[in-house]
């Protein structure tokens, strides 16, 4: 007798055992088939506890490789600042002090007692150079040492200076004229706001909520409503279309950033500002987006957003940990409905741990998956294309990764406890 099994209903065979949803298995043998309905199985998921032991595990690995220099290239600049963002909630779930001693260590290795950063320029304006400046506010909220809050301001003074298109849009960098990328919704709005909500700067409001409108009116994919990685506004650069100025491809570390932007933003923005409104409506179509292009087997997403199984793309770990991030603070928040969400939350976090979490013999873990950088023009030139995206290497202990990872899982663990 041969016994074939078919799959319906959305099942899935995985380990020899079905996985979820309701399935047909259909026995064919010599003469007669015979149908068995075999009921939906409560999938077990990942939970908030031990979502907790493998944020301390991954805490503590990365502090200990990064324990004098690093991560990156060891500067007052995004790598740092996302990594130490991770640590930060750690240190906000656990109360545990030395992840706030850590902060100040590697912040201090970079800021002067007079408040001067070292290895900082202003007129670079480089979005990438803000983001640490939400832990300067953290330490000077800590401590109460003004050379937090002097060099708070510096950086508060360059987005006052920092280039824009003609719209209001900041530029990425000085040498990235008329240019927005995602990465700068992340790199600069949070910090904005929190800065102008601690020191009453009412009025900048309008501004940070036009720095998102803006990036989804001229950045938004009309098919997916996904958004593009890059738009220049001079339409010089090759990779820029001729009519829109977006690059070619939707990266998801890119929408990655911008998620995590949005809702990191509204912890500061006022509840009654007029603009909060279109604030929320943006996430929650930048949400159902990122949800449509889930890939259903393993819960994670692609490199290259839209393109989910096609030939080298890859499911990749950093995007993954920031969706997994903003949905699930989404949720816990309010802003995004627990019935529309709640399951991508949890299957994300499951596959982040099944495919990207290596736990060795010893105890030690590692974070594998991770992109190592993705950008536009530059030497040698970047086009955007998809080959271009699938063209950098993968590595394992990354911050973008690892610093992502460390909100996801802190997330995970606060809307568990919010059930």
């Amino acid at each position: 007798m041969r016994i074939v099994e078919s799959e319906a209903m959305g099942g899935a065979l995985v380990s020899g055992k079905w996985s979820r949803g309701s399935t047909l298995r259909v026995l064919a043998a010599v003469g007669f088939v015979v149908v068995m309905l075999r009921m939906p199985v409560a999938v077990a998921h990942v939970t908030g506890q031990q979502a907790l032991v493998y944020t301390e595990q991954m805490a503590t690995m990365s502090m200990n490789l990064w324990k004098v220099t690093g991560p990156g290239k060891d500067r007052f600049q995004y790598e740092l600042g996302t990594i130490l963002r991770g640590i930060e909630l750690v240190h906000e779930a656990t109360q545990k002090e030395n992840y706030l001693d850590y902060i100040k260590y590697k912040v201090d290795r970079f800021v002067y007692d007079d408040g001067t950063i070292t290895s900082y320029v202003l007129d670079e304006f480089q979005l990438d150079s803000i983001l640490t400046g939400r832990l300067l506010l953290t330490l000077f909220k800590a401590t109460g040492a003004n050379k937090y809050k002097t060099a708070a301001d510096l950086l508060r003074e360059q987005l006052r200076k920092q280039p824009r298109t003609h719209e209001g849009g900041f530029w990425h960098k000085n040498v990235y004229p008329y240019q927005i990328w995602l990465d700068g919704l992340y790199m600069a709005e949070p910090f904005y706001a929190q800065y102008a909500m601690e020191f009453k700067e009412d009025d900048d409001f309008d501004d940070i909520a036009a720095q998102f409108i803006i990036t989804e009116k001229r950045m938004r994919d009309s098919k997916t409503g996904l958004l593009y990685h890059g738009y220049d506004e001079s339409r010089v650069e090759t990779w820029s279309d001729p009519v829109t100025g977006c690059s070619p491809s939707i990266w998801g570390r890119g929408v990655g950033w911008f998620t995590m932007a949005l809702v990191d933003t509204l912890d500061y923005f006022p509840d009654h500002h007029p603009k909060r409104p279109e604030l929320l409506a943006i996430l929650i179509r930048i949400a159902v987006a990122v949800k449509s292009v889930q890939d259903p087997q393993s819960g994670l997403w692609w490199e290259v957003m839209d393109k989910g199984g096609d030939a080298g793309n890859y499911l990749e770990s950093s995007a993954s940990a920031m969706f997994v991030y903003s949905l699930a603070k989404g949720v816990r928040l309010g802003y995004l409905t627990k019935g529309q969400f709640h399951e991508s939350v949890l299957s994300g976090y499951d596959g982040i741990v099944s495919h990207f979490v290596q736990v060795a013999s010893d105890g030690g873990v590692s974070y594998t998956g991770t992109v190592s950088v993705g950008g536009l023009g530059g030497n040698p030139y970047r086009n955007g294309s998809y080959a271009y995206y699938l063209s950098e290497e993968v590595v394992s202990n990354d911050p973008k990764g690892v610093g992502s990872f460390l909100m996801a899982s802190v997330e995970n663990l606060r809307v568990s406890l919010s059930d």
